[in-house]
């Protein structure tokens, strides 16, 4: 459910526009959009909201139910979808989209509220299985896309090593037009899948108002008895976002979705049989000579009607909707803590995050190109570019505290000290290491991987790792990585941390960073120089006497 309350606050207080809104509680932006202007439109409620009221109680007042709970809104006239059917199967060339506008006048007329197109649509088909009814529609301009899978999967070749990579083909159709969209893929994941719908959108121009896919995982967790199918959270935000419907298809009953499988039958008899016979080593190759055999099928007559698929397309593509400004991409998700270094690592990177949450878990949403983290409670805190390489640091001075060098857990000093338990060039070591970025806080977590190897190995092989690393110009954490194992072959067993040595390395102790001064131990030094000469004579002058 949305955090309804946090909306009207970001709108009637913070004046924020439904963008921002949807960036700040984590929401698709036609989400926010559709309950803003439901809630202008409810005469039971105003703002500002009675005291105590929950985000369950503006649900009901504003829609009559709570989303989710499996009811109806019983704001909304019900169509008569057994007259309907009626009309569908006893007239010639019936359409819904035609139903749909006469059921709409009489609401109208009668000043009641009713539902859009593509609702109409998918609540016909659910009233059709209920009732054990021939669901028959009529294919009618941009009502409806339908997507899919080949059965038939092709290949590419890699150059270097021979080895064939499976490519998948998707495939669009437009169930009025017949129009085809399609497509090879190496990856099925949900982000491609997401994208390859996407690619699909802008081709045909605009937005069917439903979407009748296959059970594929990437579209549909569980479609048990179709009724109540349970959608993948990714491709139903997708649909939100572009304000469509989705639709599974029932399991093993293809006429659900005949329009894709007839286009997947035409291009396994065909364009398929063309491609598998040449050699391909990239995908963009491949969809290259796809998409130049398409736009000929696309191009040629239709056998069982006057014009092309691309001719019915120009008319279907004033009937779609709009697509939206900006596409949906992908979203990714994940929780991580704020470490000790004001930082989160996501996917082999860091981004900085205020002082204020410092220690405590926070949500990351990530697309291909941004990173959005939240607070567990919803609230939006920054955003990132996201990083186009492993390691990378992204820090905003501002996140960190202007004394942070002194007050956090991980600090410069707290590492020499600890680098002074176990000699002079690791304590080199980790001082160059110290000094190697633009911000020393983005260094903490290499002095931390450095020190930590006192866990495998003795300090005696640190030390010479780090003697090693200084010799050779390179006081990095990658070269003692990549070095240590070896050093400590070298040693022998001695080299790692039994319970024998860790006896032995028992009762070390830090000390300050004056004792290791050269000029303080040539001072101590004369000290006891002349402390030993002034002993002598006493012992002299007691002989004497």
């Amino acid at each position: 459910m949305l955090d309804y309350k946090k909306i009207l606050i970001d709108s009637y207080v913070l004046h924020m526009d439904g963008r921002g809104i949807a960036e700040d509680v984590g929401a698709s932006k036609s989400g926010v959009n559709d309950f803003l202007n439901a809630f202008r439109r409810c005469d039971k409620l105003t703002f500002p909201l009675p005291e105590g009221i929950t985000n369950y109680g503006i649900a009901e007042l504003v829609y009559g139910c709570v989303p989710g709970d499996g009811k109806r809104n019983q704001s909304y006239e019900l169509p008569d979808f057994e007259k309907v059917a009626f009309q569908m199967e006893s007239r010639k060339n019936m359409t819904l989209s035609y139903l749909w506008n006469r059921y709409v006048r009489r609401c109208r007329d009668e000043d009641k509220k009713y539902y859009q197109y593509r609702q109409f649509c998918f609540l016909y088909r659910k009233w059709c299985d209920e009732n054990n009814t021939s669901t028959h529609i009529e294919a009618t301009p941009g009502q409806s896309m339908e997507v899919d899978f080949a059965g038939k999967t092709l290949s590419l070749t890699d150059r270097v090593t021979g080895s064939k990579v499976e490519v998948v083909v998707f495939v669009a159709v437009l169930a009025y037009s017949q129009y085809i969209y399609a497509e090879g893929m190496t990856s099925t994941k949900t982000p491609q899948w997401i994208e390859v719908n996407n690619r699909a959108l802008q081709q045909f121009g605009g937005v069917p108002a439903l979407v009748v896919c296959d059970n594929c995982k990437q579209g549909v967790i569980t479609n048990k008895d179709w009724i109540d199918p349970e959608l993948n959270k990714d491709y139903n935000e997708w649909a939100e976002h572009n304000h469509t419907v989705i639709i599974p298809a029932k399991v093993k009953k293809p006429r659900y979705k005949s329009s894709v499988e007839r286009a997947v039958g035409i291009l396994e008899s065909g364009i398929l049989l063309t491609l598998e016979e040449r050699q391909y080593f990239d995908i963009n190759q491949f969809n290259d000579d796809l998409w130049t055999l398409l736009k000929e099928l696309n191009a040629s007559p239709l056998k069982n009607r006057e014009h092309s698929r691309i001719y019915y397309w120009g008319e279907e593509r004033e009937e779609l909707l709009p697509l939206p400004e900006e596409p949906y991409h992908y979203m990714q998700r994940a929780v991580a803590k704020v470490s000790n270094d004001f930082h989160i690592r996501f996917d082999n990177a860091y981004y900085s995050v205020d002082k204020a949450y410092l220690h405590k878990t926070v949500t990351i949403r990530a697309t291909e190109t941004r990173v959005k983290i939240y607070s567990q409670a919803g609230e939006f805190i920054c955003e990132w570019p996201r990083a186009t390489s492993k390691g990378q640091w992204q820090t905003n001075p501002d996140h960190l505290p202007e004394n942070y060098k002194d007050i956090s857990a991980w600090n410069g000093p707290y590492f020499i000290q600890r680098a002074m338990t176990i000699g002079p060039n690791t304590v080199e070591v980790i001082s160059h290491v110290l000094k190697s970025r633009w911000l020393e806080v983005q260094t903490y977590r290499q002095c931390v991987g450095i020190l930590g190897f006192t866990k495998k190995y003795s300090r005696r092989v640190l030390e010479e790792c780090c003697r090693e690393a200084v010799e050779a110009g390179k006081p990095t954490y990658t070269y003692v990585k990549t070095t240590i194992d070896a050093v400590a072959e070298e040693m022998g067993r001695d080299a790692y941390n039994t319970k024998v040595n860790e006896e032995r390395n028992r009762g070390a102790y830090v000390m300050g960073q004056g004792h290791m001064d050269v000029e303080a131990l040539l001072s101590r030094s004369q000290d006891l120089l002349n402390h030993g000469e002034s002993g002598d004579k006493s012992k002299c002058t007691e002989t004497k006497k």
